[in-house]
């Protein structure tokens, strides 16, 4: 029997969730700004205590690799790596993005369409990339600024199905009637923990960092 703990923390929606070999026991999610440094180890917490699950039970962390938020990420990371090495189990990592793809399958009625998820990268640009329904990359990750040129040339016989925390700002210049957007799609830990199992990609502890895509700039303040 194996248990895989699965941490997303690539946007503000934290979430933690816990495996039982395929089976999902238990999922904890915090929708707060900025919570993750104080409460993602109570998270981890909470779904260990309700699944009466020992931390040494434990047989591998999965983390969201990214893209998304620098600082969830860095905390996410550091999290899951401190328990790695406290049990000696591996960590494995799973692509953000393709994580959400998978979390809209449910909510399809075509299977001819692309999944476009987008991660808030700032004013108009995204994290992005874009799948099909059996979950193969057709455009790999990269930041993109949005115009009402994005995407007129892509799969133009195909329905485009737009959605995470980037995808409502993309809205208002994304009108082709070919385009589709659904609300309410964040990345969520039981995404990041069904990928691992999928198709586990163990990474290094001592050197493994999060996909942030685009270097952390911290403003200067002036003297």
């Amino acid at each position: 029997m194996s248990f895989i703990l699965s941490i997303e923390t690539a946007t503000t929606a934290g979430s933690v969730a816990l495996f039982r070999d395929k089976q999902l026991l238990a999922q904890q999610t915090l929708l707060v700004e900025q919570s993750h440094s104080s409460m993602l180890t109570s998270l981890i917490d909470h779904v260990l205590f309700q699944t009466q699950t020992a931390k040494e039970d434990l047989s591998a962390v999965a983390i969201s690799e990214g893209p998304g938020s620098y600082t969830g990420l860095r905390i996410g990371t550091a999290t899951a790596k401190g328990l790695c090495f406290a049990l000696n189990i591996p960590l494995l990592a799973v692509p953000t993005l393709q994580a959400m793809a998978l979390q809209v399958l449910p909510y399809l009625y075509e299977k001819d369409v692309i999944l476009c998820p987008m991660i808030d990268a700032r004013r108009m640009e995204v994290y992005t990339a874009l799948y099909n329904t059996e979950g193969e990359v057709l455009q790999a990750t990269e930041a993109l600024v949005i115009d009402e040129n994005s995407f007129k040339d892509k799969f133009p016989h195909q329905k485009i199905i737009f959605f995470g925390n980037g995808a409502a700002k993309c809205q208002k210049v994304l009108t082709d009637s070919r385009f589709v957007f659904l609300e309410g799609i964040y990345p969520q830990a039981y995404a990041i923990g069904q990928l691992a199992i999928q198709a586990p990609k163990e990474v290094s502890l001592a050197y493994f960092e999060p996909f942030y895509l685009k270097e952390h700039y911290t403003p200067t303040k002036n003297k």
